[in-house]
């Protein structure tokens, strides 16, 4: 049988963990693969859930010109709070952002960073 892809989109590591939940739910026991996944969200998730959303969504009101979805997520999971490390991680797409913007997006993590 060939599985075939639905739909896809991006998600931040909040996304996965409360995926995960959901299927350790369904499953009662993650898979190999899955407890790994588990482990490394766990390690590197740096705010709960309820955060997470908050500033995505803050991002997301910011209406900054040609981000997408995928680089918010980005910006959630990793949390930059400097220009420097913004710009060094919009860098990975090919999208220029103004120095402003970038201003207004490390404000708006700072705030969760406290």
């Amino acid at each position: 049988m060939k599985l075939q892809i639905i739909s896809e989109k991006p998600m931040s590591i909040y996304d996965v963990q409360k995926e995960l939940e959901k299927i350790k739910k369904r499953d009662t026991e993650l898979g190999f693969r899955a407890q790994k996944t588990e482990e490394y969200l766990q390690k590197f998730a740096k705010l709960d859930e309820k955060k997470a959303t908050e500033l995505k969504k803050k991002l997301e009101d910011l209406n900054i010109p040609r981000i997408r979805d995928e680089q918010i997520n980005k910006l959630v999971d990793i949390m930059p709070i400097d220009a420097d490390d913004i710009r060094l991680v919009l860098s990975a797409y090919s999208t220029t952002v103004t120095n402003e913007n970038i201003v207004k997006i490390a404000d708006v993590i700072k705030e969760f960073k406290k």
